[in-house]
């Protein structure tokens, strides 16, 4: 009755088509309002490495509650950390939101490290469960290794090696980020700032203790009662949070998210690559086979959309190409293995490299890399070989198979007359005059007409 009013009410229910339709109505008049005079409690889930899907579905999600006015957003996370770059955006995302998000590690087992702990200290709300752990954030984006004391003395002279300079720039601005996020949200910064350069740890008891959280809750129901009256800073803004007995919503990652966090799985994107590769490859040496280059094209285009989004190492890249190129060399032109040999050299050395990174979740395995060594291998120098091979023999049957074939004459003719090829009589014409019994060759095919020329040897001169 709110939404169409009683006139209209009535003229629908005379309608025995619009009964969906009301009925329709009926639910989101009874569902919406609710929600929105008595507010809810949005929960988004993160559970493994954090990447460009995870960024993805944060971003998406924040927008969707700050639209539907949500009092509170929950992260609920377990990670071992991610990407630097997604952890960034995730944090842009967190800090820009009207919606207070509260960052919570759970449940009993869970650990928010490396790129979990930086969430963790931006997020409005920082919550632990019982028996979970943060920390251990030192950068290792790069492959670094937090720098060490020198127990040596100075030498003065001592140069700092570009190595050990690269190591000291990024964990220097990871120390400032970390501390930046804990001066916004009053959070302990010494400690951030250890588990950056030591790669530190806390559970959750000492971390509520040493003011890096700012609850111990032991589920959502009894977070969001210890929240109820707790006042947060909100783009600037002082705001109360009125969270006891509201509605907790869980959003999933939609299929868009998971799509992307199935393509961009370093292991899935390199496989999509070969996939791409070996594709075009079978189309350009089989002409019209239409199905190996469209599936190639749309596998290369969506390794390319991934590899965009993943740390990734070019010369990696150039070195798979490289392989991919000397082991298709070794089918066209064999070279006692050498060009196959050194192209699957190339092929492995550039799979291992292909990923510049050492977060944990972001590495290509090692069998998979080395079950698609062989098996390009295989397909590059052996089946394409063998393709290559067969192209060359002479053809066997049909018209083609005629041309260079020896024909007997049947009767004696000058112009035009019958040959007699394979145990079949054809229409022939030739330009010199042949006798009956005389062996000819096809030298040319005109529909169903032979051109042929007799097998006469020069005399040989003594």
């Amino acid at each position: 009755q709110r939404y169409l009013g009683q006139a209209a009410m009535d003229k629908v229910t005379r309608n025995f088509i619009s009964y969906p339709l009301l009925l329709l109505f009926a639910l989101l008049g009874y569902s919406l309002p609710l929600q929105c005079e008595e507010g809810v409690v949005i929960q988004l889930n993160i559970e493994g490495a954090i990447g460009p899907a995870t960024d993805d579905y944060l971003e998406r999600a924040l927008a969707g509650a700050a639209d539907r006015r949500a009092r509170l957003v929950v992260i609920r996370m377990d990670t071992p950390g991610g990407l630097d770059s997604a952890m960034r955006g995730i944090v842009k995302n967190i800090s820009n939101s009207p919606v207070p998000v509260a960052s919570y590690v759970a449940p009993t087992g869970a650990r928010a490290a490396s790129a979990g702990t930086y969430i963790l200290y931006a997020s409005h709300i920082a919550a632990m469960a019982p028996g979970t752990n943060l920390g251990a954030a030192t950068p290792v984006t790069l492959g670094a290794s937090p720098p060490e004391a020198d127990d040596k003395p100075d030498q003065g002279t001592a140069k700092e090696s570009p190595g050990d300079a690269k190591t000291a720039k990024a964990v220097n601005d990871a120390v400032a980020y970390i501390r930046g996020l804990a001066q916004l949200h009053g959070r302990n910064q010494e400690w951030a700032e250890k588990a950056v350069r030591e790669a530190a740890s806390l559970p959750a008891a000492e971390a509520l203790e040493m003011r890096v959280i700012d609850v111990v809750a032991s589920g959502m129901a009894d977070l969001l009662q210890q929240l109820d009256g707790r006042s947060v800073k909100v783009q600037g803004e002082a705001r109360t949070l009125h969270t006891a007995g509201l509605f907790v919503e869980e959003h999933a990652p939609d299929w868009r998210s998971r799509f992307l966090a199935v393509i961009t799985n370093p292991n899935i994107a390199y496989i999509l690559m070969l996939l791409g590769i070996y594709g075009l490859i079978f189309e350009f040496s089989n002409p019209g086979a239409v199905i190996p280059g469209t599936v190639g094209a749309i596998a290369l285009l969506l390794a390319m959309y991934a590899f965009q989004l993943l740390p990734i190492n070019y010369a990696g890249v150039g070195l798979i190409l490289l392989g991919v190129a000397l082991m298709v060399g070794e089918a066209f032109e064999p070279s006692f293995g050498m060009l196959g040999i050194g192209g699957l050299i190339a092929f492995v050395f550039g799979s291992v490299i292909l990923m510049d990174t050492e977060v944990p979740g972001f590495g290509i395995d090692l069998s998979v890399i080395l079950a698609f060594s062989l098996i390009s291998a295989l397909v590059f120098v052996v089946v394409i070989g063998m393709a290559i091979k067969a192209r060359r023999r002479p053809v066997v049957s049909g018209m083609e198979e005629l041309l260079g074939a020896l024909a007997e004459v049947k009767e004696d003719f000058d112009a035009k007359g019958t040959v007699s090829v394979h145990s079949e009589r054809w229409q022939a014409v030739t330009q010199v005059p042949l006798h009956k019994g005389e062996q000819v060759r096809v030298i040319g095919i005109s529909g169903l007409v032979l051109q042929v020329e007799p097998c006469r040897e020069p005399a040989k001169e003594e």
